[in-house]
């Protein structure tokens, strides 16, 4: 009997419903996302023949090809993709995905005739990357997509266990090959891969922030004193773990922390400056979440 309690309460949290609040912020980013993203490639990206990766670039190829326009289909092309989303990765995030994808496609229609913005092919890429990476960025941080390629690279590193980032490269680079046939002009193509560039990094910084965070473990005989002057000094909390020398086996304690990019050099001096042989390592943070992150007053 307890063990269906335990079942039912997890179910529970599982399906816990959004708040209006939360629907509503989630609406209006992905929105906002969804447009920008539309922007980006009827003015800024098609316009030279420079595509995005995906399906989205698959799409501009076929319309470049066809005389159907690229809204119908990065529509249709999304939908098989997005049935599989709902299947694996839940209603929500289909739903999201689906909103998104619909609020794209009528963007790019609705821009279809309207005339490419910049004249010179570098800036287009240059701002094109960069409204596309910020458009892209917000999908995902509200919890949607809106490339299919994305969905099947999830599903494919659950089966492989393969990195997302390193299954959407593959495809990517596949479909940028293409295009250098598709268009007949091979410097096209690496205009195409450069934007791409600039798109990775611009969703990095929109989705994780340009805070980053760092979390940092230091191995050290004075672990007592890091620990408090890193507390007293930067405001920061840390945790000691109970840890055994592998070679020595030695017991002594770790200390862990995290920090934001900036407070990285600080963190090493004050290390630096108690004991110069401790053991530092310092690792990229995605999100911090819950704990009291925040920043204390400092002495």
């Amino acid at each position: 009997m307890a063990e269906n309690v335990n079942v039912n309460v997890n179910e529970k949290k599982e399906h816990k419903k959004l708040s209006k609040l939360e629907v509503l912020k989630r609406i209006i980013f992905i929105t906002i996302g969804s447009i920008l993203m539309g922007v980006a490639l009827e003015l800024f990206l098609v316009p030279f023949e420079i595509i995005d990766g995906g399906i989205a670039g698959i799409a501009i190829m076929l319309a470049y090809l066809t005389p159907l326009p690229l809204s119908v289909y990065l529509f249709i092309l999304n939908l098989p993709f997005l049935i599989l989303g709902y299947k694996q990765l839940g209603k929500t995030f289909a739903i999201s995905t689906l909103y998104g994808i619909a609020v794209m496609s009528v963007t790019t229609a609705a821009l279809h005739h309207v005339a490419a913005f910049p004249e010179d092919k570098l800036l287009a890429v240059l701002f094109g990357g960069l409204i596309l990476g910020v458009g892209v960025g917000l999908v995902i941080r509200y919890g949607g997509s809106l490339d299919g390629i994305e969905i099947v690279s999830i599903l494919i590193s659950k089966k492989l266990r393969v990195a997302v980032g390193q299954i959407i490269m593959v495809f990517n680079v596949v479909i940028y090959m293409i295009s250098g046939f598709v268009f007949a002009d091979w410097t096209t193509a690496m205009y195409s891969m450069f934007t791409y560039y600039i798109v990775i990094k611009v969703i990095d910084i929109v989705v994780e922030g340009l805070d980053e965070s760092k979390s940092v473990t230091i191995i050290s005989k004075e672990f007592e004193e890091i620990s408090q002057t890193i507390m007293d000094r930067l405001g920061r909390g840390t945790t000691l773990l109970q840890a055994r020398g592998g070679y020595s086996g030695d017991e002594t304690q770790v200390i862990y922390c995290v920090v934001s990019r900036l407070e990285l050099a600080k963190l090493k001096g004050i290390v630096q400056s108690i004991d110069a042989d401790a053991f530092i390592a310092v690792e990229h943070v995605s999100d911090v979440m819950g704990g009291n992150f925040s920043k204390k007053s400092i002495h």
